[in-house]
């Protein structure tokens, strides 16, 4: 993905990711290579101080495998990732582990993020401290600040995880990674498994943090209503590959590939017309058999010849604002 001239903070270049599939005793027997899974194919994004960047995509399309490359829990096939310049791949143990504490990920499930026999405070303070950031006189005084910050009370610095609320449990899960005073946070589903309401007191959260801190942050949701209230890019993914990517209100108000256009029409409308016809058919193909040509064929309405044999090169269809698609950016600005 072509990226800005400024230096970002983050950078991904051209990951790839796949898995070894089940060794089967036809394989055996045929003497054939056991099938790889793609989960990332040539993935590239960037990343700036006091950005959003938004992940959108199905389930399987690649946006946690690319989250948990960044933060080295995965090892990428090959590619590159860059932060503040230094080679995060190619790091020895004393730099990544510096790194880590500058990226910070947050996940779908406080609950099994959270140690459940450790209290709150100790949850909190813990990670500060194994960092040689404060003493461990200096604790309490860190939590009670962490815990404000994330709007909720010192009283439940001494109570366990299963005694809070969803919500409660992920400010709590927030407030530990702030304890590390990171530079960028990657948001995995952080709210899909809230409340609506609670949702928009995390989100509000998360904009107040990126305000007040200047944090970056990777935010992966597949509910783009979310990804249109916090991202400042996004970025759509489909079977291990970005296939859009641009500023969050350019690629909503005019998506330019398929894949793009088909999610917005999906989301719930309270103008439903039952005559129009489903904006996505069929399944996702399987990552152990990636299409030829354009992933999205199998599935794209718009589909041409060439989109069957020929990989699409990105487009640039508005300034910053990129589409992997040989046939809709034409029909769009021919305004058809």
């Amino acid at each position: 993905m072509p990226v800005e001239n400024n230096q970002p903070l983050l950078k991904v270049d051209n990951l790839f990711k796949t898995y070894p599939g089940r060794w089967t005793l036809l394989n055996r027997l045929r003497g054939t290579p056991r099938l790889r899974l793609t989960a990332l194919d040539d993935v590239s994004l960037a990343l700036n101080s006091n950005e959003v960047l938004g992940l959108v995509g199905e389930s399987g399309s690649g946006k946690t495998t690319t989250a948990r490359c960044i933060v080295r829990l995965e090892t990428p096939d090959s590619g590159h990732i860059t932060f503040d310049g230094n080679d995060v791949l190619a790091a020895d143990p004393a730099r990544l582990r510096q790194i880590r504490r500058d990226v910070q990920m947050i996940f779908q499930d406080p609950y099994s993020s959270l140690n459940p026999r450790m209290s709150i405070r100790v949850a909190i303070s813990e990670p500060a401290i194994v960092h040689g950031l404060i003493d461990p006189g200096d604790a309490e005084a860190l939590v009670r600040e962490l815990l404000d910050r994330v709007g909720l009370p010192y009283s439940v610095a001494d109570l366990r995880p299963r005694a809070l609320s969803g919500g409660q449990r992920q400010r709590v899960a927030i407030a530990r990674a702030l304890a590390l005073k990171p530079r960028v946070i990657i948001a995995d589903e952080a709210v899909s498994a809230l409340d609506v309401s609670i949702q928009a007191q995390i989100l509000n959260l998360f904009g107040e943090l990126i305000r007040d801190l200047g944090l970056g942050m990777i935010f992966i949701a597949h509910q783009l209503s979310v990804i249109a209230q916090l991202s400042d890019r996004v970025a759509i993914m489909y079977l291990g590959r970005i296939v859009e990517t641009g500023p969050t209100a350019a690629v909503f108000n005019n998506p330019h590939h398929p894949y793009t256009a088909a999610l917005l029409e999906a989301h719930p409308s309270l103008e439903v017309d039952k005559e129009q016809e489903p904006a996505l058919t069929g399944e996702i193909p399987s990552p152990y058999a990636v299409p030829k040509g354009c992933r999205f064929n199998t599935r794209c309405r718009f589909a041409e010849p060439r989109c069957y044999e020929i990989d699409p090169a990105p487009a640039e269809v508005s300034r910053s604002h990129y589409a992997w698609c040989h046939v809709l950016p034409d029909l769009v600005a021919h305004g058809r």
